[in-house]
């Protein structure tokens, strides 16, 4: 081969092209890759039924938590504070507002999402105010229906499936309406990975 077909930096045209192939081919296959085994999502087999607590230290409650409302909880928590302040493990424990069932009495007035945007890991935030009632990311405008979990709006929604729903938190409650976690399965047809998404 003739130096003057390859290129500045000594790769070929040929070679070029059979890395465009392996690299369309690694996208095509990606939806169907266990993500949740490489992702940094906690062990499931470590995971249990726990409480939802509340940043000041209580345990939310169905009957008192207030409708359209947000609060930032960690799960899993571990003993070491420090990795319970990682992004991974953060998460938006929402009640719905009055419009879209928030006052029901029951598990099914509330969702909890992943905090971690879909489309470059930024935190993004849950805003109640009337006339917005969505999260947003505030790096580069992503925005995800309360509802579903779904990006509607920016980057994230422009991400294929599973990629702009994101990982979410299911729930029971007690006869005194005192909230708990169900043990997620993490994988893209359940509870979803972690920074890269779930199917809806």
């Amino acid at each position: 081969m003739s130096e003057q077909e390859k290129g500045p930096g000594g790769m070929s045209r040929r070679d070029f092209l059979k890395l465009l192939g392996a690299a369309g081919t690694s996208l095509a296959f990606a939806p169907f890759v266990p993500w949740g085994k490489f992702m940094p999502n906690p062990s499931s087999v470590t995971l249990a039924k726990v409480p939802v607590m509340l940043p000041d230290g209580t345990q939310a409650n169905l009957h008192t938590f207030p409708v359209n409302h947000a609060e930032i909880i960690t799960y899993p928590e571990t003993a070491d504070e420090v990795l319970n302040e990682e992004a991974f493990r953060k998460w938006q424990f929402i009640r719905l507002p009055e419009k879209y069932g928030g006052t029901r009495k029951d598990v099914s007035s509330f969702r909890g999402y992943s905090m971690i945007c879909l489309h470059l890991w930024c935190l993004w935030k849950y805003w109640p105010e009337e006339g917005r009632m969505r999260g947003e990311c505030p790096c580069h405008g992503s925005m995800y229906d309360v509802r579903t979990g779904t990006s509607f709006l920016g980057p994230a929604s422009l991400q294929a499936p599973p990629s702009n729903t994101l990982a979410q938190l299911d729930f029971e409650a007690d006869s005194d309406g005192f909230m708990f976690i169900s043990p997620p399965t993490w994988g893209v047809n359940q509870n979803g990975v972690v920074g890269y998404g779930r199917f809806t």
